[in-house]
């Protein structure tokens, strides 16, 4: 038997072979036994309820607009306001974690974020609301991109599939769950409720967060300078173009002094931010990362998959209640089918993705979506929940094909020190994509919608047959209800225009999911500047 000397004490020790496993194992750095699951389930609740909150407030916009007394532009700086906070803080998620200490600066944002649920929720005027979703939002970002590079650094590259897909069930199901969850809680409870629901998962969440995260490890960055004017630059640069996006289509874009200035401000702030943070030793966002090639080609198809998860989610929402007339309930319930597709389909291809080629997993997906897309696009003023259920389910599977894969493709070949930083960017990428797609798909739609318009009332002449049979038709309808001729012929005419602005509304959603369906289609050539996936080395860009 083996004998160890232990404070001047002889002390029997047991073999090597039967001592306990430590909880990270020394050579690698990785967490081991079931430790690691509880890190995952703890770092994915904050996630989700980051996720959750982008979209749970869009579906009681009109409730808060009544109680607070706001107009229509006002009560959008809810929802702006948590946006801009957001993709600000992406960036400096790996600075901050590295200067506070990944634990330590989890924990401050999931209190932070969870505080600020209940400044949302007791907020008495629109002010308030707007400076507490902020709060939010700032706290909510360092959640996002911190969860996905905690998960890398604490799994290995064998389990990192399954990880993942952990974390991308709430990524994923989060914008569909979003308004189911607040329509209800919105027509049962109040839209107060829909940030008092965070109170109880965010306290769960920061009492695993200090019982299971390892403790913070030392590295020295704590003790270097702030890079305060590149954080200064990324605000500016960030938030501007952010409020470029949101707030363009209802200013009309470039008609608007305000949102050329914004156009102008935030192209002048990125430049002088990358020379910034190019030119510094010790930069708040680390921009050298993306020599890594995989990750500068994930970053890029990031925003593109950004565009198609996000798009289509303010899409087929925003198709149901102004063209089929459901309730912000049915439209949730309507999109809950996708969502859980999502979530069956994330956990059974987290058990393979190691063992396929990410690139023909992305590819799958990208074709897939874009098939589901054009069949989309083939509705019609009498289409129902029955002919978009089957669509909605296999977009939420195909959406999966890419987002994971992508997710391993892009950060599982990195080198552990530049993981936290590409997380950063990966996410701010599809963040900053879903804005875009937003922006794009919310103009086109307004566009199409006119143009459609000026088409079918062209139709529509004294001289046509077609267009005076169904005019008589209506208003002898409405004299037999009892009104005189010349009420029921204005009321005819006013049915009339109310179809042609239904059927151009139909056709301008049609052309909106062929444009993403086009997308989707012409990203395809990025797969090959993508790595196969998790354990291979990262090759740097030439």
């Amino acid at each position: 038997m083996k004998k160890a000397f232990n404070s001047g004490k002889l002390k029997k020790v047991k073999p090597a072979s039967h001592r306990e496993k430590p909880s990270e194992n020394s050579e690698s750095g990785y967490v081991t036994g079931s430790l690691k699951w509880a890190i995952a389930f703890t770092v994915s609740l904050g996630a989700i309820l980051e996720v959750i909150d982008t979209s749970i407030v869009n579906v009681a916009l009109n409730d808060m607009q009544a109680t607070l007394g706001a107009t229509v532009s006002e009560i959008g700086w809810v929802v702006t306001g948590y946006a801009i906070a957001n993709v600000i803080l992406i960036p400096l998620t790996a600075w901050l974690g590295d200067y506070f200490g990944r634990k330590r600066y989890f924990i401050f944002s999931m209190v932070g974020f969870t505080i600020a649920s209940v400044m949302c929720g007791l907020a008495p005027n629109l002010n308030l609301l707007i400076i507490s979703r902020i709060l939010q939002g700032l706290c909510g970002g360092g959640l996002l991109a911190k969860a996905q590079a905690i998960l890398f650094e604490t799994f290995p590259p064998s389990e990192q599939g399954i990880a993942q897909a952990v974390f991308g069930v709430g990524v994923i199901a989060g914008p569909a769950i979003g308004p189911t969850l607040g329509g209800y809680l919105t027509d049962g409870l109040g839209w107060r409720w829909i940030f008092f629901v965070n109170i109880p998962f965010g306290i769960l969440a920061i009492i695993m967060s200090v019982i299971f995260l390892p403790k913070d490890r030392q590295t020295g960055k704590q003790h270097q300078a702030v890079d305060w004017w590149g954080i200064a630059l990324l605000a500016i640069a960030v938030g501007a173009m952010q409020t470029f996006l949101e707030e363009g289509q209802s200013d009309d874009w470039f008609d608007s002094g305000f949102i050329t200035a914004l156009a102008i401000t935030g192209i002048i702030g990125l430049g002088l931010f990358i020379w910034r943070e190019l030119a510094i030793k010790n930069p708040a966002v680390n921009l050298r990362v993306l020599r890594y090639r995989s990750l500068a080609a994930g970053s890029l198809y990031s925003g593109i998959l950004g565009m198609g998860l996000y798009g289509a989610l303010f899409a087929v929402p925003l198709f149901a209640q102004s063209v089929l007339h459901f309730t912000a309930t049915q439209t949730g319930l309507l999109l809950a089918p996708g969502a859980l597709a999502s979530a069956i389909v994330m956990v059974l291809l987290g058990k393979i993705s190691g063992k396929v080629d990410s690139r023909i997993l992305i590819g799958i997906g990208a074709v897939g979506t874009s098939l589901t897309m054009l069949q989309l696009s083939t509705i019609t003023p009498q289409t129902g929940t029955e002919d978009l259920f089957i669509p909605l389910i296999w977009r939420g599977a195909f959406t999966v094909l890419m987002f994971l894969p992508l997710s391993l493709a892009t950060l599982g070949s990195l080198p552990r020190e530049a993981i936290s930083a590409g997380s950063g960017f990966y996410n701010l990428t599809r963040q900053l994509g879903g804005s875009v797609g937003i922006a794009i798909l919310t103009t086109l739609l307004a566009r199409r919608e006119a143009f459609h318009r000026e088409d079918l009332v062209s139709y529509l002449t004294p001289y046509s047959n077609e267009t005076t049979q169904r005019l008589d038709s209506l208003t002898g309808a409405f004299q037999n209800k009892g009104m005189d001729l010349t009420t029921a012929h204005q009321q005819a005419l006013t049915l009339l225009d109310q179809t042609v602005n239904t059927q151009a509304a139909v056709l301008s959603y049609a052309d909106i999911f062929r444009f993403v369906a086009l997308v989707f289609f012409c990203s395809l050539p990025l797969l090959f500047f993508l790595g196969k996936g998790a354990g291979k080395n990262a090759p740097p860009a030439h």
